[in-house]
C-alpha cells in the first residue's frame, strides 16, 4: 500500500528552474500513485520556506551552495544540510519510509540517523559513485581521508533497506560493496510527453544563429568532470577541415570562464555559448540541434554516469554522441541512435560524423531510432512505475547486459 515518504534531496529543482529535475518527476509521480511526499531540500535564500509543488510538500532549508565553491566550503554546506535536515525531520510525523538521493554522499547520514533514532527504513538512491568520482578527479587526497569516506559509503549502503542505482556500472559497484543488498536500476528518464522529434523552427534557427546545416549541442554542467576541452578540440579540427558544423555549449559551471577563454584563444567562431536554461529553453535549443555531445573527463568512474541530457536527447530524437566507454556507448551502438567518439582522438569524431553530414536519410533514421528507444525503454512513466513497485515491496530484480527490469512479484 502507498505510504508516507520523507524524500531527501539537497538540490531539488523544478522544470522552471532547470537543471537535474529527476527528483521532481519521481516525487510528483509518487503523489500521483497515492503516496504522501514530504521533500526536504535547500535554496540559496536566507530563511526557511515551505511550498507545495504539484502535490509534493517541499521544505526549503537556507543552505547556500554554488558550483564555484571550493572543496572545504562544499563540505561545510553538505554538513550544514545534514544538521538542519535532521532537526526539521523531527517535526515531520508519521513517516513510513525515507527515500534519500545522493549526491552528496553525506545525505546518507540523515538516513542512518532516521533509522537509528526513529526506526524509519530508508532507500538510498545513488546518482554518482561518491567518493570514487572526486577521488579519481583528484579533488580528494590523502589515504586516511579516502578510507574514511569509503567506510562511510559502505556504512550507508549497508544501513539502507534497499538501494537504487542509475546505471549498470553503479549497480555493479554497489553489489561489490554491499553484496547482500537488493539493488534496483532506475536510470534517468526520457520525458517523451514534453520533448518531441520536431522539424526545425525557422524562427528558432534565426534566434540561436543556427543556420549552418549541422548543429552539435552540448547541454549540462560545465565543470572539471565534463572536460569540454574535448569538444573544443573537435570544433578546432572540423573548422580547419571546413566542415559545415556549428557547436552550441549550453549551461554553466565552475569551468565556463576557462572554456570560453580557450575558445577565444583558438578563434573558434563555430562555437557559441548559451547560458543555463530551464526545461523550456532546453527544448527550444534542441529544436535547432542535429546531434548532442555528452562529454565527460577520461576517467573510468565517469563512464558509469546516467546523464540527464542524454535522455533529453533521446526523447527529442537527436543523434546522440558520447565520449565514454560505459553503458551509454553500448546503448547508442546497439540501438543505432548515435556513436562513441574517443575524446583523445578528435579525428575519430570527424570520421564518424561525416556519413551523417552527407547522408541525411541515415541521420533521420538514427534520430527516429533515438526517439523509439526513449519511448520503449526510458519513458518517464516506466521509471516512476519501477520506483512505485520498489517502495511498495512489489518488485523483484532481473538483470541482463545493460538493463534491469523491475517485475511485479
Amino acid at each position: 500500500m502507498p505510504s508516507r515518504i520523507l524524500y531527501i534531496h539537497q538540490y531539488f529543482k523544478t522544470p522552471q528552474e532547470g537543471g537535474a529535475i529527476r527528483s521532481y518527476y519521481l516525487s510528483k509521480g509518487l503523489v500521483e500513485n497515492g503516496f504522501e511526499v514530504e521533500m526536504i531540500t535547500t535554496h540559496n535564500e536566507s530563511i526557511y520556506t515551505f511550498k507545495e509543488v504539484d502535490g509534493v510538500k517541499v521544505h526549503y532549508l537556507p543552505v547556500f551552495y554554488s558550483n564555484d565553491m571550493g572543496f572545504v566550503k562544499r563540505v561545510v554546506s553538505f554538513m550544514k544540510f545534514v544538521r538542519k535536515a535532521k532537526r526539521l525531520s523531527r517535526k515531520i510525523k508519521d513517516i513510513d519510509q525515507a527515500y534519500i538521493t545522493s549526491t552528496p554522499l553525506t545525505v546518507g547520514l540523515i538516513g542512518l540517523w532516521l533509522k537509528k533514532k526513529r526506526g524509519i527504513p530508508y532507500t538510498f538512491e545513488v546518482r554518482d559513485l561518491w567518493p570514487t568520482a572526486p577521488i579519481e578527479i583528484g579533488a580528494i587526497k590523502g589515504s586516511i581521508f579516502k578510507n574514511l569516506l569509503y567506510r562511510l559509503e559502505s556504512k550507508i549502503y549497508h544501513g539502507a533497506n534497499k538501494i537504487v542505482a542509475l546505471s549498470p556500472g553503479m549497480r555493479d559497484w554497489i553489489k561489490k560493496v554491499a553484496p547482500e543488498k537488493d539493488v534496483y536500476m532506475i536510470p534517468n528518464m526520457a520525458d517523451c510527453q514534453f520533448f518531441k522529434k520536431e522539424i526545425k523552427d525557422p524562427k528558432l534557427i534565426e534566434f540561436y544563429h543556427a543556420d549552418k546545416p549541422f548543429v552539435v549541442t552540448y547541454l549540462g554542467s560545465i565543470g572539471a568532470t565534463n572536460h569540454l576541452e574535448f569538444l573544443l578540440d573537435i570544433a578546432e579540427l572540423t573548422k580547419s577541415q571546413n566542415l559545415n558544423i556549428d557547436y552550441k555549449i549550453v549551461g554553466s559551471g565552475s569551468k565556463l570562464g576557462n572554456i570560453k577563454l580557450q575558445a577565444y584563444l583558438k578563434k573558434l567562431n563555430n562555437v557559441e555559448f548559451i547560458g543555463h536554461q530551464n526545461k523550456e529553453g532546453v527544448k527550444r535549443i534542441l529544436n535547432v540541434t542535429d546531434a548532442t555531445y555528452v562529454s565527460f573527463a577520461d576517467l573510468p568512474v565517469l563512464a558509469t554516469n546516467s546523464p540527464n541530457k542524454f535522455f533529453d536527447s533521446l526523447a527529442s530524437g537527436k543523434l546522440t554522441i558520447v565520449n565514454t566507454l560505459g553503458w551509454t556507448k553500448d546503448l547508442v551502438e546497439k540501438y543505432k541512435c548515435g556513436f562513441y567518439s574517443n575524446p583523445l582522438r578528435p579525428s575519430e569524431f570527424v570520421e564518424k560524423i561525416t556519413p551523417f553530414l552527407k547522408e541525411r536519410d541515415t541521420l533521420e533514421q538514427y534520430k527516429t531510432n533515438a526517439r523509439t528507444m526513449a519511448e520503449s525503454l526510458y519513458s518517464k512513466k516506466l521509471q516512476i512505475d519501477k520506483l512505485v513497485k520498489v517502495l511498495n515491496n512489489e518488485s523483484k530484480i532481473k538483470a541482463n547486459e545493460n538493463e534491469v527490469y523491475i517485475l511485479t512479484a
